[in-house]
C-alpha cells in the first residue's frame, strides 16, 4: 500500500508520519507531486492554519483537481485532519467567505465566544454514530481526542458524522463512503489517535 500525505505548505507533517510509522505503515510519501498523488492507494490531507490561504495554496498547486480525480472519481480513501477536514466542506467564513473542495455538504464557522474560551484546546469527547468504523475497538466511554481549533464544521445533511460539544455541537468526524474527516489531531491523541489512524488504514 502506498500512502501519500499531501503537502500544501500547511500541515503537521512530521508528527503525523511518525505516528503512522509507529503503527507499522511503511510506504509513506509526503508530497505535492501530482504523479505521486495519482499513484497513491490512500491519501491524507492534513492542515494547520487558515482556510482561505490553504485553499489558495491547494489551487495554485492544482491539488484541487488531483484530489477530485482521485477521491471523487476514482474513489480512493481520503482522510482529512483538522483544517484538512474543514477544506472538504462547501465553504468557510475564516478570513472572509471562501469555497472549499465541496466533497461533503457542510459549512465552517467560528465558535461564538461565551462562557468558554476560544480556541477550543484540549481533550474532549467524541460521540460516534452507531456503526462507525473509525472508532472500532475503542471503548465507548474512552472516545476522547486532542482538539485545537477556533472554527467548527456543521451540516444539515447526514454524512455519517460523529459530534462533540464545546459551546455548541459540531461535527468532530465523518465517514462518507471513501471520505473520512476528523477535526481533532489523531497524531496528538495518544492510543486513541493511533487506533483511529490504524482503522482508517485497515477499514477504508
Amino acid at each position: 500500500m502506498k500512502l501519500v500525505i499531501i503537502d500544501y505548505g500547511m500541515g503537521n507533517l512530521k508528527s503525523l508520519s511518525g505516528a503512522l510509522n509507529y503503527i507499522g505503515v511503511q510506504n509513506i510519501i509526503i508530497t505535492n507531486d501530482l504523479d505521486e498523488i495519482n499513484s497513491a492507494d490512500k491519501l491524507i490531507l492534513p492542515g494547520v492554519g487558515a482556510f482561505k490561504l490553504a485553499m489558495k495554496n491547494i489551487k495554485n498547486l492544482n491539488l484541487d483537481k488531483a484530489l477530485k480525480s482521485n477521491v471523487i472519481d476514482k474513489k480512493k480513501p481520503l482522510l482529512g485532519i483538522c483544517l484538512g477536514m474543514q477544506l472538504l466542506t462547501n465553504s468557510s467564513t475564516e478570513g472572509g467567505l471562501s469555497e472549499g473542495l465541496q466533497f461533503v455538504p457542510g459549512e465552517v464557522n467560528q465558535f461564538k465566544s461565551g462562557e468558554l474560551s476560544v480556541p477550543h484546546i484540549g481533550i474532549n469527547q467524541v460521540n460516534p454514530f452507531k456503526g462507525s468504523k473509525l472508532y472500532t475497538s475503542i471503548p465507548q466511554e474512552l472516545i476522547d481526542f486532542y482538539f485545537v481549533h477556533s472554527y467548527k464544521m456543521t451540516t444539515n445533511k447526514y454524512i455519517q458524522q460523529s459530534n462533540t460539544h464545546y459551546i455548541s455541537e459540531f461535527v468532530s468526524s465523518f465517514e462518507k463512503d471513501n471520505i473520512v474527516g476528523v477535526q481533532y489531531h489523531p497524531e496528538l491523541s495518544q492510543s486513541n489517535g493511533l487506533k483511529v489512524l490504524s482503522n482508517f488504514i485497515s477499514l477504508f
